[in-house]
């Protein structure tokens, strides 16, 4: 008997995601992912000096919010005080119009 000519399919497949770049080898039998390769990571900064003046941006921006949270904590009770003098000036002005009415009332 002559073997027959027809070409051998592969085991596996890899398989390059178009989306990340990330590679996966996939067994044809039971058409499951069996490896994962990640795509490999693109550099954040191109050298250390732009690192580091990015990192010291990042520490001048966290202690500027830090400033800003310790001084509203500080001035919290001014403005509080003064949201309740607003609205105790407006319930006094508004007129009296008695009890609001509910949906029990109109039965």
């Amino acid at each position: 008997m002559v073997p027959s000519m027809s070409p051998k399919q592969p085991e596996t497949l890899e398989v390059a995601c178009p989306e990340c770049g990330a590679t996966l080898k996939i067994d044809v039998a039971t058409k499951a992912v069996i490896a994962h390769t990640p795509a490999p990571r693109k550099r954040t900064f191109e050298d250390m000096e732009t690192a580091a003046r990015h990192m010291r941006e990042q520490d001048e921006r966290r202690e500027s919010l830090f400033r800003q949270s310790v001084d509203a904590e500080k001035n919290k009770d001014d403005v509080m005080a003064k949201k309740f003098a607003e609205a105790l000036r407006k319930a006094k002005e508004s007129p009296d119009e008695g009890k609001p009415l509910r949906d029990f009332d109109l039965d």
